[in-house]
């Protein structure tokens, strides 16, 4: 910091370059600005807790009562499912779809058929009271019951409390209901629990239900076609005449009956023939020997009786003449049994030759017969044929209508049966416990909260706080340098010294504690020196001002003048704020004329003058409102001028932006010293005096900043001397 007076009133002012930060700095910085506005931190800190534990007193608990299912789950039976199906399973996309399905106002809809209307009443009034008994208002209640009457706002009200989501990569779906009532909770979720699981399993059973239903359909028109096929099959058969025998159609087996009888009438004619040859080819009495007469009975005892006569008559012939009635008689019987046995012969030679005609014409006709069988068999070949056509067709069909009937019966026993891809893996159980608000987190989350808010707030305020803190601040707003860091004497007791908004001190007390405060004198001397040496070692006029009114210029010139006057300079401090005086009351000096007597030409200088110990002191007087033109007279001209007998003249000015009094003194003072509080001036304003008093004429020194915080003044101390030793102490 320079010690050699520069008039930088035509220097553009240059943004100073922060230091480089030590290590740690990054964190220490935001905590140190954090710290410095502690009271804004601990006031919005205890407002965001006090509204968060507000919060958590007056919110309504909400319960959540969650249940949860398992989709794309194979079927019971379905050992081989398709690729199709493998794919779906644990398909994330398939999952999300039917989360969209359970969230569908279709859905909605179907578990409010289920009778949620009066639940979701109760819970409306309920949250509507606050949760407390007693009546609600007439418009709270009828938007409550227009839930039940209006489907879609009824829909859209519980869309707003569902919620459905998917338990990590799993195929788990689960399905919550926040309310403030754990009954409705409850209810609500089983609801749509049991919608969803219906309407899964009613749509795989409809899809079952038409294949169903397209093979009764299917199954009816064919057994309405086979009898069709069989009526006119059976009405064929009766116009063809193709009944069935035994074994066979009616014609096959006639054609084979006739042809059996055929073969054994040609056998009966061709024996009746044989029989018959043989008789007439043994002539008339070799017949007797034929087969067929010797088969006769009749023939047979016939002969037998004859052997028996021709016996006793070869007996008797040897005994009895030929003339004897025996013999006689025994011839006459053998003539007699030999006409018997030839007439029998002829009646056998009949026979069989009738059995010849007729085995001969029972062939003939059998032969005709056969012709026609065969012709009546030909034609019943063709229409078996064509039959055979018509039963084939119908054969099929039957096929047909057996398979329809048996995939009928297992779409019907899969219907029965069906539990769908979804089955249900837990319902709802009643909560016993808030969801929210839960103390601990909310409390947790409040602190978090509150701190966040409170640091922001407090940060924010710091950063967008202009007020002057460092002496890097005030050199590159104004080009002035700043002289020194006057520090703030704490007044006594602990929270004195915790407390950055303590009352400011009164000037007599500020002065006394100041004389006894090390550091504030070894500041003092730094900021003496630095405006004598400003001077050159002549009387020095010092114009001393600030931006804002309190910002310690009364304490600095006051101080200033101890210190000169303890170097042995003659030391005038002159009040010359004529408008707001406070030297008379604050230091005890009298109400007098003062330095408005002096400017009114009341008296004279020196009379005006009060000793105050070390230094002189002119009060301003009697306050006035006319303190602009008085300071503009000749007359403080020449008070000016003779105030130069002593050795430093301190001027105390109003405030800059309250009056123009100061630019006044300005043009007229060797030079100005400028007073910015630490922590309260702001920059812009120190900036904007530092412009005025240099466009007035006025030469600005420097800067001396006021009411620092303990421990930022830079100070070199005096090194601890050792304790003189005596010789006879060493040994």
């Amino acid at each position: 910091m320079s010690l050699v007076t520069v008039d930088l009133a035509d220097r553009t002012p240059v943004r100073a370059v922060a230091p480089e930060q030590p290590r740690g700095a990054s964190l220490a910085a935001p905590l140190f600005r954090i710290w410095r506005r502690r009271y804004l931190f601990a006031t919005v800190f205890a407002l965001v807790m006090g509204l968060a534990i507000a919060a958590l007193m007056n919110i309504t608990p909400q319960y959540v009562a969650t249940g949860s299912v398992i989709v794309a789950e194979a079927e019971p039976g379905a050992h081989n499912a398709s690729m199709a199906w493998i794919q779906k399973i644990g398909d994330p996309a398939d999952i999300e779809s039917q989360i969209l399905v359970i969230r569908s106002p279709r859905l909605l809809r179907l578990a409010i058929d289920a009778g949620l209307a009066a639940p979701v009443l109760a819970e409306c009034r309920y949250a509507a009271g606050g949760g407390r008994p007693g009546p609600i208002s007439e418009k709270k209640d009828a938007a409550c019951t227009k839930l039940t009457s209006d489907r879609n706002a009824l829909v859209e009200y519980l869309q707003k409390r569902y919620s459905v989501l998917s338990s990590g990569r799993s195929r788990i779906i689960t399905i919550g209901y926040r309310s403030p009532l754990p009954e409705t909770a409850q209810t609500m979720t089983n609801a749509l629990i049991e919608a969803f699981l219906d309407d899964q399993r009613e749509a795989q059973a409809s899809s079952r239900k038409a294949a169903s239903d397209w093979l009764h359909t299917e199954i009816n028109q064919l057994d309405a076609s086979i009898r069709a096929d069989e009526t006119r099959i059976q009405t064929f058969r009766r116009r063809k005449g193709l009944v069935k025998g035994t074994n066979a159609p009616i014609s096959a087996e006639r054609l084979t009956s006739i042809s059996q009888q055929l073969s054994a009438a040609e056998a009966a004619k061709a024996d009746a023939a044989a029989r018959l040859g043989e008789i007439e080819s043994r002539g008339a009495r070799g017949a007797e020997t034929a087969p067929a007469v010797l088969a006769s009975p009749t023939i047979g005892a016939l002969k037998q009786q004859l052997s028996g006569v021709a016996a006793q008559l070869a007996n008797q012939s040897t005994l009895l003449g030929a003339n004897h009635p025996a013999i006689r008689a025994l011839t006459t019987e053998r003539a007699s049994l030999r006409e018997r046995i030839d007439q029998e012969v002829r009646n056998v030679t009949q026979g069989l030759r009738k059995s010849y005609d007729a085995s001969n014409a029972l062939a003939q006709a059998l032969r005709t017969q056969l012709d026609n069988a065969k012709t009546e068999a030909a034609a019943a070949m063709d229409d078996e044929a064509s039959i055979e056509g018509m039963v084939r067709n119908a054969e099929i069909q039957r096929t047909r209508y057996a398979d329809l009937v048996k995939r009928a019966g297992e779409l019907e026993t899969e219907r029965r049966i069906l539990t769908g891809s979804t089955r249900l893996v837990s319902l709802a159980e009643l909560p016993q416990e808030p969801f929210s608000p839960k103390a601990v987190p909310f409390l947790a989350g409040g602190i978090v909260l509150a701190g966040v808010l409170a640091a922001a707030a407090a940060l924010l305020r710091d950063y967008t706080d202009q007020r002057v803190r460092t002496p890097g601040q005030l050199m590159a707003g104004t080009g002035a340098p700043v002289f020194a860091q006057l520090p703030r004497l704490e007044p006594r007791g602990l929270m004195g010294r915790l407390s950055d908004r303590r009352r400011d001190l009164d000037l007599p007390e500020a002065l006394a504690r100041a004389r006894v405060d090390p550091v504030m004198q070894t500041v003092l001397r730094n900021l003496h020196a630095h405006l004598v040496l400003a001077g050159g070692g002549e009387s020095r006029v010092i114009l001393v001002t600030s931006s804002k009114p309190r910002e310690g210029k009364s304490f600095t010139a006051f101080a200033l003048a101890g210190i000169g006057a303890a170097s042995g300079r003659r030391v005038l401090v002159i009040e010359c704020d004529l408008r707001r005086p406070n030297f008379d009351a604050s230091l005890g000096l009298g109400r007098g004329p003062g330095l408005v007597g002096v400017l009114r030409g009341e008296i004279a200088p020196a009379e005006a003058v009060v000793s105050a110990g070390r230094f002189d002191v002119i009060p301003a007087g009697t306050p006035t409102s006319e303190s602009t033109d008085l300071l503009m007279s000749e007359r403080m001209v020449e008070f000016l001028r003779w105030t130069r007998r002593y050795d430093l003249v301190l001027l105390d000015s109003p405030p800059t932006s309250v009056l123009m009094d100061a630019s006044m003194l300005a043009r007229h003072a060797d030079g100005v010293l400028c007073c910015a509080r630490y922590g309260r001036s702001q920059l812009s304003d120190i900036v904007e005096t530092v412009g005025n008093l240099r466009r007035a004429g006025g030469v600005v020194l420097g800067i001396a900043m006021t009411m620092v915080r303990a421990g930022r003044q830079p100070t070199y101390d005096v090194m601890r001397l050792p304790e003189p030793r005596h010789a006879g102490d060493a040994r």
